[in-house]
């Protein structure tokens, strides 16, 4: 198997484990919107199902569910296939590729499983909350971050090298 794929497979395993351990158990110690302080006027645990995608954009759509699943499908192939392009050095690429894989594959577990999506991180300052998220949510962003610092990585890397 091919390093890349092993970092995909290691990464998505853990993901996934946590990820739906942490939904699993708020699903059935919580009451859906109950919320437990974890730092007051900061974070809390706060349980909310997400009909829609990030920030609940289109929620009340009519065709969500499949529409939802099958960007995921999409996302989810198009990253094993820029997974099978990298170079075996490019293990942060592949990591942060990992990260997306997983966290969309979270996702669309709770979509396919319930046909919405669990999320109980909330963060907030005083009145203003930031969307509550999930660690799928999580993996996605971290995964989007260290893709966008691997980019910047092998531009710096590539440049003075002829073209």
């Amino acid at each position: 198997m091919k390093p890349n794929f092993r970092i995909l497979l290691a990464v998505t395993v853990i993901v996934l484990i946590i990820d739906q351990a942490t939904k699993v158990f708020v699903d059935r110690t919580m009451a859906l919107y109950q919320s437990l302080p974890v730092i007051d006027g900061l974070f809390s645990i706060t349980y909310l199902r997400n009909r829609g995608a990030a920030f609940s954009f289109l929620a009340n759509f009519s065709y969500r569910i499949p529409f939802f699943i099958a960007v995921s499908l999409v996302a989810l192939v198009v990253i094993v296939i820029a997974l099978r392009r990298l170079r075996d050095d490019q293990r942060l690429a592949a990591a942060a590729l990992s990260l997306i894989f997983s966290g969309a594959l979270g996702n669309l577990i709770d979509r396919f499983r319930l046909g919405e999506v669990i999320d109980f991180l909330d963060v907030y300052w005083k009145t203003h909350h930031w969307p509550a998220f999930n660690v799928a949510d999580s993996a996605i962003c971290l995964g989007v971050g260290l893709l966008v610092l691997d980019m910047i990585r092998e531009e710096r890397r590539t440049k003075g090298r002829p073209g």
